[in-house]
């Protein structure tokens, strides 16, 4: 899925441990046939090339559930999170490319074949109607997410209970190692700009069957007019979401924490805090730079003590 994984295990034997990783590997593999936009030949690639659809689509159980659940988390965040948003994630690429805002005219037309009427979904036969030409459907925000789910199911039915998985970033995590409480997971703060500015410590979660991710724009943003993005796509906007900024939220399943990740990184600190709230579960935590100084808030229900979850 264009970036490292990780997977680590304990096994009551080597020869277990090693059937186990190769089987979560491959799982891994198989969902990127599956939800990857790169691919043109992936099932999800094969899907946009088809809008608009005469008729309804079927597709395969992972990618209606992956798509259901993007539905999900778009109405709860007003389109925030938008597996649409494909023809801007497009164009932002471009602007990122060449260091120069998208056209008016250019972005008017991607922004015509994103948005909640472009898409509908028929649970009665796990269908997909793309009602827009040029669309482009795009689960940056949420696939890596799932994939870390099902390769953690994976290894549940190979009989290993503690792992960790993590997809860059993506995390999620079983019972804790042998002999401890939990995974120590790090949560970095941006690094300090401006002289003699000074970065916090790295904070660290101690999680158990949970799932981590963060959000931002600390390794992919660009400059433009003296202003930077993120690489993270506002669906409103169509522009990348103004930084700097990052936020980490602590979820119950890596989907969830993935998704809720990108719409938070759209909403703000404030608005997306609300959001947080209202999943079980879930918790939150907000760094931005503000006239050159780092400022942080956190949801309730944020670990900030060593916890094995935010309920």
């Amino acid at each position: 899925m264009g970036v490292p994984w990780t997977i680590t295990l304990y096994a009551e034997t080597a020869a277990v441990g090693r059937a186990a990783l190769a089987a979560g590997f491959a799982e891994v593999t198989r969902l990127e046939r599956i939800l990857s936009d790169y691919d043109p030949q992936s099932e999800l690639s094969r899907l946009s090339a088809a809008a608009p659809t005469a008729l309804p689509e079927p597709v395969s159980d992972d990618l209606w559930r992956v798509l259901a659940r993007a539905v999900e988390i778009r109405d709860a965040t007003d389109g925030a999170f938008d597996p649409t948003v494909g023809p801007l994630t497009s164009l932002w690429r471009q602007a990122r490319r060449s260091g120069r805002l998208p056209l008016p005219g250019k972005l008017a037309a991607a922004r015509e074949a994103v948005g909640r009427d472009t898409l509908r979904l028929v649970p009665a036969g796990r269908e997909v109607v793309l009602t827009r030409p040029a669309m482009r459907l795009d689960l940056g925000g949420i696939g890596m997410g799932y994939a870390v789910d099902r390769a953690v199911d994976v290894l549940n039915r190979h009989g290993i209970t503690a792992a960790m998985v993590d997809a860059s970033g993506d995390i999620a995590v079983t019972a804790p190692p042998p002999g401890t409480a939990g995974w120590r997971i790090a949560v970095a703060p941006l690094p300090a700009t401006g002289e003699g500015a000074a970065a916090r410590d790295t904070e660290y979660l101690l999680l158990t069957h949970a799932a981590v991710t963060t959000s931002g724009d600390a390794f992919q943003a660009v400059e433009i007019d003296g202003r930077r993005y993120s690489h993270i796509v506002d669906p409103r906007t169509g522009l990348g979401v103004a930084g700097p900024a990052a936020v980490t939220v602590v979820a119950a399943d890596c989907t969830t924490a993935d998704a809720l990740a990108t719409a938070a990184s759209v909403l703000g600190p404030e608005k997306a805090a609300a959001v947080i709230a209202g999943t079980p579960d879930c918790a939150a935590r907000f760094v931005s730079m503000a006239d050159g100084d780092l400022q942080h808030s956190q949801t309730p229900r944020w670990p900030s003590q060593p916890s094995q979850s935010p309920r």
